[in-house]
């Protein structure tokens, strides 16, 4: 077994994931798939896991452990917690350099770089899920009715039912 891929390989699961066990997927194809683990390996870890007090993602240890020894099991303390750590230092530079024009501007570009994929996302969400001019319609004028306050939200959710039944028919 190579510990420097291996090390590779947890630290890609933890930077993946959003914790818990978000990185089973991604370590059970990965490890599975060079034959440095087992099912019964990865069973054994969850429930060991599932036992120890703290955090769920601390499962990762047990597997670490289960399939490189002590090497594995501190290659997986560190693969856990650099994820974290690198943000902490990350939001210390920012908090210094926040107010930097570049920093500043850097941020809106973000901002709205996100909004345009989050909309990308959306849209083609919708359109595979058979969204359409007409419930468009419906959902933009169900949000309008929301936003003004005037009608409780039972009422707003009877009026869109109401408007999908007739413009569907």
């Amino acid at each position: 077994m190579d510990l420097l891929l291996y090390f590779w390989l947890l630290l890609k699961a933890s930077l993946f994931s959003t914790g818990g066990l978000g990185n089973l997927p991604i370590l059970h194809e990965d490890l599975l798939a060079r034959g440095w683990a087992t099912d019964r390996q990865f069973a054994e870890a969850l429930a060991v896991g599932q036992i120890s007090p703290g955090p769920s993602g601390l499962w990762v240890i047990s597997l670490g452990y289960l399939t490189a020894g002590w090497a594995g099991s501190m290659l997986a303390v560190i693969a856990i917690c650099l994820p974290p750590l690198a943000v902490l230092a990350v939001e210390r530079v920012y908090r210094q350099l926040q107010n930097h024009v570049f920093v500043e501007g850097f941020i809106r570009g973000l901002s709205i770089s996100v909004i345009g994929v989050f909309l990308v996302v959306l849209v083609r969400l919708l359109q595979a899920n058979g969204m359409d001019g007409r419930a468009l319609a419906i959902t933009i004028g169900t949000i309008g009715l929301t936003l003004t306050r005037r009608l409780p939200v039972p009422v707003i959710l009877l009026l869109a039912a109401a408007f999908g039944i007739i413009l569907y028919r």
